[in-house]
């Protein structure tokens, strides 16, 4: 398999996943809210491909991918009645659901920081822009979904999230520039936003307030 071919898989790969993901975490958040299955799917899509969405906009890839390709809609619907279903498996068990959601928010974030690096790269804008395109990518499916349900968004309750993803979008860029294969850095961003991501949910790490101003 050419080179091509070879990084054409892996980002077709982390799209569906990034997707499906998010995807599963309006689901979640569906069941969590006592909402029905066609609520679930929708807040699904949303959350699927929002962050996608807002980038193509920016980028001015229009139109946007999911209406150019018709499957990543259905792959997020999908998701969202999955996520919906599966959550109500373990309904009543403590904390299940809470952290089905944050883990799933973990990896769809992980895979959408680099795919929004890898968008504002090869859109020709500058290194700089391409991490806002990452984050932003990861950030607002998120956002989308929690304002759609009426939470605080995710990316304001957890202090490492967008970190994280500038982090991911970081390494990856950083990757590229230096010579090594897209094929490779996508993965290497995706594992290294993750990996801070987790430690953060698992160690509760946090950053520094400033406390109380007078």
């Amino acid at each position: 398999m050419s080179e091509i071919a070879t990084v054409a898989l892996v980002f077709l790969g982390l799209d569906f996943a990034g997707i499906a993901l998010f995807a599963l975490t309006g689901g979640i958040i569906a069941a969590r809210k006592g909402l029905d299955p066609f609520g679930a799917a929708v807040i699904g899509a949303a959350a699927g491909m929002g962050g996608g969405t807002i980038r193509d906009v920016l980028l001015g890839a229009l139109p946007v991918y999911w209406i150019a390709a018709p499957q990543y809609l259905a792959v997020a619907l999908a998701a969202g009645v999955v996520g919906y279903y599966g959550s109500e498996l373990v309904r009543g068990e403590t904390g299940a659901r809470r952290k089905a959601l944050v883990w799933a928010d973990a990896g769809g974030l992980a895979v959408f920081c680099v795919l929004g690096a890898q968008a504002g790269l090869d859109a020709g804008a500058h290194w700089s822009i391409a991490l806002v395109t990452g984050v932003l990518s990861a950030a607002f499916g998120g956002v989308l979904r929690d304002v759609i349900v009426n939470d605080v968004p995710l990316i304001f309750r957890e202090d490492v999230y967008a970190l994280a993803a500038l982090f991911g979008a970081a390494i990856y860029v950083a990757a590229v520039s230096l010579g090594l294969g897209e094929s490779w850095a996508a993965p290497l961003g995706a594992v290294s936003a993750f990996a801070l991501r987790g430690c953060a949910i698992v160690f509760k790490w946090s950053l520094p307030a400033l406390g109380k101003l007078d």
